[in-house]
């Protein structure tokens, strides 16, 4: 069977069209949050957490300290994944105290693809050099579980820190 030009142009067209509709579907069900911490939420692995809940239910966003040493950071992906991160977060870490993170709405960015920690840091491991970790999402989009997001947190680091920083990892980072 032939087709013509024309023809061949609509046919990609529709499938172009198609493959879009799909794409924006899978967002249409995405909720994006913005969240401001406060609280004793510095040097306590802090956006550490909140990064292990992302790579967890793999959710988008950021995660960073501002110049006034609030934390902020966003979370982007399916609302019931976002809650349940949301819910450990609010627990905080083992060296937090009194910790608060007030939540509002966001746009959501269908090409956000990772979440990312801006200048991280480990004042408890002596890392005094910055680093930008990032976890780019998983196609398969299913969450996993807390052992294996803190592998992949684990291998974000080996693959991110120098040499010398690596070095000052612990088996329970």
């Amino acid at each position: 069977m032939r087709f013509s030009k024309a023809s061949c142009v609509r046919m990609l067209a529709a499938a172009l069209m198609l493959v879009l509709g799909l794409a924006a579907q899978a967002h249409a069900k995405d909720e994006a949050i913005q969240a401001t911490v406060t609280g004793d939420d510095q040097q306590v692995g802090f956006r550490a957490t909140v990064m292990k809940q992302a790579i967890k239910y793999n959710l988008a966003g950021s995660a960073k300290n501002e110049a006034d040493q609030i934390v902020h950071f966003t979370l982007q992906g399916d609302k019931k994944r976002i809650d349940k991160a949301l819910a450990t977060i609010r627990k905080g870490t083992k060296r937090s105290s009194g910790i608060n993170v007030e939540t509002t709405s966001a746009t959501v960015d269908p090409t956000l693809t990772s979440f990312t920690i801006v200048d991280w840091t480990s004042s408890s491991r002596h890392i005094t050099n910055k680093y930008t970790l990032v976890f780019k999402l998983r196609k398969d989009d299913d969450a996993v579980s807390t052992k294996d997001a803190k592998k992949e947190w684990h291998q974000i680091l080996e693959d991110t820190l120098s040499p010398e920083d690596r070095k000052k990892l612990q088996r329970d980072d």
